[in-house]
């Protein structure tokens, strides 16, 4: 995400060298969604190294290979290609981002636990579902928690509750409505290390509308001493840095002792010359 085009000279350089760190002056964790794509370079992955604290967070996507082509089975080759890509992010990873296709069914929870059980205990895992069965049917829930509970693996909530509360009213509303999962919003965590995705929309008050319910629920987690993980998005996510900033100011004003973010580092404008 720290490449987004209407982010350059606004919150990181134009240089693509220095963006991650930049990113990170605004944010302490990131979604790694470009490794889902493509398997990327073990040197390019030392360069993130570089420019992160130990403690920043990556979430890192598995590759599409693994989780949508060959659906977790089969996969030795390419998981390991994959981690030892990763390896130099080092404490950084916070967790092993598996995101499951729509078809990926309550009737593959097995296929799911079975992968999960083969992960390095190394590394935390968080999984994405997206068939409509687990968040409405009460027995499909359960065979999935029954899956991440061995490995203790996280249920990764994506919340577009907001975005299909009314129409679209841009370009980037109407993509995401036809790209984006309607499911119910979930709000359970399953370990000390939830994660959650927030979906609002392109207008900023409907955003910070629409994350109220989860200033709540994030803040309960902080006084149960877990520790949370939250993606503020938008259609265009053209303030996302900004707005997460403010999610994270809101929850901060309802338990004071959560750390401040840094201080963003200050960026050169655009020139032509």
């Amino acid at each position: 995400m720290w490449t987004h085009t209407s982010w350059q000279g606004r919150f990181v350089p134009a240089s693509s060298r220095e963006r991650l760190r930049s990113y990170a002056s605004w944010c302490n964790a990131v979604e790694g969604n470009t490794t889902f794509y493509a398997t990327p370079a073990r040197e390019t992955v030392r360069t993130w190294a570089e420019q992160t604290d130990p403690a920043f967070r990556f979430v890192v996507k598995l590759p599409k290979t693994i989780t949508h082509e060959r659906r977790l089975g089969d996969v030795e080759q390419e998981l390991r290609a994959f981690l030892t890509a990763i390896e130099p992010l080092g404490p950084r990873i916070h967790a092993l981002w598996v995101q499951l296709p729509k078809s990926f069914a309550p009737g593959d929870a097995g296929a799911l636990a079975g992968f999960l059980r083969r992960l390095p205990r190394a590394y935390r895992s968080a999984v994405e579902v997206r068939h409509p069965a687990f968040f409405e049917d009460a027995r499909a829930a359960r065979l999935l928690e029954r899956a991440l509970a061995g490995p203790g693996a996280e249920w990764v909530p994506f919340d577009t509750v907001t975005l299909f509360e009314s129409p679209p009213t841009s370009d980037a509303e109407r993509d995401a409505w036809l790209k984006k999962p309607r499911v119910p919003r979930r709000a359970t965590a399953l370990t000390d290390r939830p994660i959650v995705r927030y979906l609002g929309r392109d207008a900023t008050e409907r955003t910070v509308e629409g994350w109220q319910e989860w200033v709540g629920t994030v803040a309960g987690w902080l006084r149960e001493g877990r520790s949370p993980t939250v993606f503020v998005h938008t259609p265009d996510n053209a303030d996302a840095p900004e707005l997460a900033r403010r999610f994270h100011d809101e929850v901060r004003a309802r338990v004071p002792e959560l750390e401040p973010l840094p201080e963003p580092a200050p960026i050169e404008p655009l020139s032509l010359f």
